[in-house]
């Protein structure tokens, strides 16, 4: 005759699970997520909770099936906290435990991303052709594999720009300069591509150079000093996050120059203000939006090279 076994009625088993964790009024919580995600929610790539939790419900022990009893939870939460928005607090605030292979596949899908925004956005100086990803990867993994910064290698090899190493200044100058030491999933892909870039045209490697697009704008004279409004879509808010800093929105003329690396020339003819000057390519399709939205239609942004370099690069 078989036996009942008696299980805690607060117990409730779950395998193949990401765990996020959040401690709160000297208690760890938890909940479980299917894998992969987390990370798609906290993205926004994912929106329905029911494709992220595995149950709907607090533990104190996911491995071990133990729930949390609702005297902990108000206790840490508050009283009056509905079961959903605890779970919302621990989904965006809690840290995440993932195993070594969701692990790896994470590292990979960062590092992936890292290599591709790279690519786009260097060139060879001498042809202003592209590198391929392959050619930017194996660059980087010189960096990483001498500490971070590429010193000549058989004295022969790369662009020649490495810094030399003679005597303490030289030694002293190469401590300042970017070090590239390898892709981790703390950071978001596009500040460690911009790490990546920094380290790449310090150290040369290969001969990089950023990549630039020659523009020539065109706008009303009567327009330049109407204040500036905000970013023309969502997508342009995201390539402002991009840059290194928040870019100017004061008059319409100063939020143009803020997109301007360098300025070629800039004159005024009658009614109509000229101005020719480098960009990164990313800043093509922002300035695009910001003169047909300030224009109506009556400002222009042509595309005068593809790829060129200026001195300073």
């Amino acid at each position: 005759m078989p036996q009942n076994i008696n299980q805690p009625s607060n117990q409730i088993r779950l395998t193949n699970v990401s765990l996020v964790r959040l401690k709160k009024g000297k208690k760890r919580f938890e909940i479980a997520c299917y894998k992969n995600k987390v990370l798609e929610y906290r993205s926004g790539v994912e929106t329905d909770l029911d494709n992220v939790l595995q149950i709907p419900n607090v533990f104190l022990s996911v491995s071990k099936g133990q729930t949390a009893p609702s005297e902990d939870l108000k206790k840490a939460f508050g009283a009056k906290t509905p079961l959903n928005d605890i779970i919302m607090e621990i989904l965006n605030k809690g840290e995440m435990q993932v195993g070594e292979k969701e692990r790896h596949a994470q590292l990979e899908r960062v590092h992936n991303e890292v290599i591709d925004i790279v690519a786009g956005k260097l060139i060879d100086p001498r042809s202003k052709r592209v590198y391929t990803t392959g050619m930017i990867d194996k660059a980087l993994d010189q960096l990483s594999s001498h500490g971070g910064a590429a010193h000549k290698i058989d004295e022969g090899k790369g662009s020649g720009t490495a810094t030399p190493t003679n005597g303490e200044s030289s030694k002293e100058k190469a401590k300042e300069m970017p070090t590239w030491t390898g892709v981790v999933t703390t950071k978001s892909a596009k500040s460690q591509a911009l790490d990546a870039m920094k380290a790449l045209i310090a150290w040369q490697p290969i001969p990089v150079a950023r990549a630039r697009m020659r523009l020539r704008v065109t706008c009303p004279t009567s327009i330049l000093k109407q204040p500036a409004k905000g970013p023309a879509t969502k997508e342009s808010q995201e390539d402002e996050a991009e840059g290194e800093g928040e870019k100017s929105t004061g008059m319409v003329k100063d939020r143009i120059l803020s997109y301007v690396e360098q300025v070629e020339t800039q004159d005024t003819m009658g009614q109509e203000w000229e101005l020719v000057g480098f960009v990164e390519p990313g800043a093509f399709k922002v300035l695009g939006e910001i003169i047909g939205g300030e224009t109506k239609g009556r400002g222009r942004v042509e595309v005068l090279d593809m790829a060129v370099t200026h001195e300073g690069d």
